[in-house]
């Protein structure tokens, strides 16, 4: 017969005061401190934009984007209190707190098309998001803004020489249209007015100061964009430097052989509606420093790169 002293003795084992479980929570208390920091730390100035339509525009998913990069994204979209207006705001990002300053224009860039181009192609599948162009590098910090309901007209070109044509009508050409010499594109049309008795319509131009020495006393300008249609006997043809002046419209200029001097900035010429046959026949030896548009690519030709 067993006694109590020949049973199997138990031994108790005390509890250590560290388990790894606890590990668990303490390292995801960690990571989620980290992550709401970052954030936090990201975040730049909250403004507010007014605009007369917020169309498409989404908190938490709809961008701000400053030179096709995002710079921010919209918190809320709210009525005004006279429910005229729709009140926009924005978290910037901090690294693009300079933004929000006086002078700085905001705009929702949608699809459009329209004689001046197509744009905003690529929010028909992303949606609208929000441009925004900076004011003055001097100007104070600003919280509330008043949005444009359309892209301003910013400059498109940096340097060159500006020119004045003047017609009777301005048929398809608008801000942007481009400026062409023997097909290359080497400048833009930057706005249209009216003359002081507005009797005309005056086309500024401005030529890439790399080209600037094509434009002559007796240089002749026309109307290349849109389509021409003559009818023939034999068919149809088609006036039009290329496929985008088609669109947008264009402006072309041809140089005699016999050049002048060079044109000086904001020389009037006679914007014509038509190219004659003798102008396509000019052939000017008029040397450039540089004349390129662009670079071919893979050629190493950078150098040459005049893009501006």
């Amino acid at each position: 017969m067993k006694t109590t002293s020949d049973l199997p003795k138990t031994h108790r084992r005390e509890p250590t005061g560290f388990s790894l479980i606890w590990l668990v929570p303490v390292v995801a208390a960690i990571i989620a401190g980290w992550l709401i920091w970052q954030q936090y730390w990201k975040m730049g100035p909250a403004i507010v934009v007014q605009f007369l339509n917020g169309s498409g525009l989404i908190a938490n998913q709809t961008l701000v984007k400053y030179r096709g990069v995002r710079v921010g994204s919209v918190r809320s979209v709210e009525l005004s209190a006279d429910t005229q207006k729709v009140m926009v705001k924005l978290r910037l990002d901090r690294t693009a707190t300079a933004l929000a300053r006086a002078g700085s224009v905001f705009w929702v860039v949608r699809p459009e098309v329209g004689t001046s181009g197509l744009h905003g192609l690529e929010t028909i599948v992303s949606g609208p998001y929000i441009q925004v162009q900076p004011g003055s590098t001097n100007a104070a910090p600003q919280a509330n803004f008043n949005g444009l309901e359309e892209a301003p007209i910013l400059p498109s070109l940096t340097g060159g020489s500006e020119f004045v044509l003047s017609t009777s009508a301005i048929h398809s050409l608008s801000h942007g249209s481009p400026v062409f010499y023997r097909g290359m594109e080497v400048g833009a049309v930057q706005y249209l007015s009216l003359n002081v008795d507005s009797t005309v319509v005056d086309v500024h131009i401005l030529i890439k100061s790399k080209f600037a020495d094509l434009i002559r006393a007796n240089t002749v300008f026309w109307n290349a964009g849109g389509i021409n249609v003559d009818l023939r006997l034999l068919g149809l043809s088609f006036n039009a430097e290329n496929l985008k002046s088609v669109v947008i419209g264009g402006v072309a200029f041809a140089t005699p052989n016999d050049y002048g001097k060079v044109a000086t900035n904001n020389t009037i010429f006679a914007l014509h509606d038509k190219v004659e046959n003798k102008w396509l026949s000019w052939l000017p030896a008029i040397v450039l420093t540089n004349g390129t548009v662009a670079a071919p690519a893979n050629e190493g030709v950078s150098p040459l790169n005049i893009t501006e």
